[in-house]
């Protein structure tokens, strides 16, 4: 089955923004800005520093961004992570809620834990872990 990986479009904020989701959720970051890719001569100058592409990954996880979408944080979505642990998921939610607020604090929910909240760019998130999982 194929998969669906969630790609943020930021405006001028990608390779700030992919760093910042980094230093939450662990994995390797790859960043490409337009000037070293092969498309940097369709590009104007002034888009030259933005990042064209760039992805997050840790084991299953796949994030994806990038400075050269149409439409800047704010797309009516939300992005749902599912944590192994009740641990990982209150740590997570405290780390990616850093300048951002808190929408729904963390707390049990049907056969687990849940909470909500918006990033510092704008980007709603919701956590979850099931019950049985520490």
């Amino acid at each position: 089955m194929s998969q669906i990986n969630v790609y943020l479009n930021f405006d001028g904020k990608c390779a700030e923004a992919m760093k910042f989701y980094q230093s939450c959720l662990g994995g390797d970051l790859s960043l490409q800005t337009v000037k070293d890719s092969p498309m940097a001569g369709d590009w104007p100058a002034h888009k030259q520093d933005h990042v064209l592409h760039s992805s997050l990954t840790k084991g299953p996880l796949l994030l994806l961004g990038s400075d050269m979408g149409e439409n800047p944080a704010g797309n009516n979505i939300s992005i749902s992570l599912t944590c192994d642990t009740a641990e990982e998921l209150i740590d997570t939610f405290e780390k990616l809620s850093a300048g951002g607020k808190q929408t729904r604090p963390v707390h049990d929910f049907f056969a687990g834990k849940i909470g909500a909240l918006k990033d510092k760019y704008g980007f709603d998130w919701m956590l979850y872990s099931h019950n049985g999982q520490q």
